[in-house]
């Protein structure tokens, strides 16, 4: 069975910066496309980035210049490098990830189960 595991959210002041991480784990052939979504209360969930298997990335406008997604093949983990961080960054993260699992022809899209980004001073 495959699962995507996060970490690294938290509290940060304003200005402040956080790494999450998000691994995938179990029968896995290859994973394609890797990314992050956020949605805050009230909101509908939104994409931040997105990253390809080949290391192209994209960017929401609100997240450019400030946040660097990345990702390690070798160990099915993608990161979400945030800098800068603005109150209005406050949200609970998700990552998802298309995998192609063992056995399996096609990819099938994986999320997380969230991670809160509370920025506050």
């Amino acid at each position: 069975q495959v699962q995507l595991v996060e970490s690294g959210g938290g509290l940060v002041q304003p200005g402040g910066s956080l790494r999450l991480s998000c691994a995938a784990s179990g029968s896995i052939f290859s994973i394609n496309g890797m990314g992050w979504y956020r949605q805050a209360p009230g909101k509908q969930r939104e994409l931040v980035a997105v990253i390809n298997r080949g290391g192209s990335t994209n960017y929401a406008d609100s997240v450019k210049g400030r946040f660097t997604i990345s990702r390690d093949n070798a160990k099915n983990t993608v990161y979400l490098q945030m800098n800068s961080l603005k109150p209005e960054d406050t949200a609970v993260y998700y990552c998802n990830s298309d995998i192609i699992p063992s056995g399996y022809m096609g990819a099938i899209r994986y999320w997380g189960q969230g991670t809160q980004v509370t920025v506050s001073s």
